[in-house]
């Protein structure tokens, strides 16, 4: 159970680092402590007023350590490597949501998946781990979203939809229901999807 004003950690100090810092900041649930990025040009800066500390060697060399994370990266298969060598680490993924997204009942939320600002998931999805669900996209009913998956902002996923991990769901893209996409599926921007997609196929325009 995550405690009020939990101290955390963000690795990644990118664009997508700023969304998450916006999600902590609105929550009473995490306290930011600092963030973590691999690129030795921001050790030692400070990102939106909190200080990047370093890379993988500067974390695991801390004195106090701070235990739970998330993870700010958008591209999928560097995320998941990323939650990997946490969670081999001794660190724990946990999961976030803006205060203004709406999680129905039987829903299911993976560790280190984090929901945007305005998304939805309605009643009994499953989403698993290390997953991101946009601005504005929307889960509906019965779904499962595999480990790894990112549905980008807009996107409009209906009900009893499978999406294998880590594949990618466009902007303004739309799954219609009772569609099974594979894993490490690329759809592109504004796509509909309205028959079954094969283990990593790149969809772009209506199918």
């Amino acid at each position: 159970m995550q405690n009020e004003n939990q101290p955390i950690f963000i690795f990644g100090a990118g664009g997508h680092a700023k969304v998450l810092i916006d999600i902590v900041e609105k929550s009473s649930v995490f306290s930011l402590s600092f963030l973590v990025d691999d690129d030795p040009l921001l050790r030692g800066t400070a990102f939106l007023g909190y200080p990047v500390i370093g890379g993988k060697k500067e974390l695991t060399a801390l004195e106090r350590r701070v235990e739970c994370a998330l993870i700010a990266i958008g591209n999928n298969a560097a995320r998941c490597a990323v939650g990997q060598w946490l969670q081999a680490n001794g660190y724990t993924l946990i999961s976030a949501a803006h205060p203004s997204s709406q999680i129905g009942r039987a829903v299911e939320i993976g560790a280190g998946t984090v929901l945007m600002a305005n998304t939805v998931v309605n009643p009994s999805s499953k989403v698993g781990d290390n997953v991101i669900i946009n601005t504005g996209a929307t889960v509906d009913h019965d779904c499962v979203i595999g480990d790894g998956v990112h549905i980008a902002p807009g996107a409009t996923v209906c009900g009893t939809v499978k999406v294998g991990k880590k594949s990618f769901i466009g902007a303004g893209s739309t799954v219609i229901n009772n569609i099974t996409i594979g894993k490490n599926v690329f759809i592109g921007a504004g796509t509909t999807v309205s028959s079954d997609v094969s283990d990593g196929m790149r969809i772009v325009g209506p199918r």
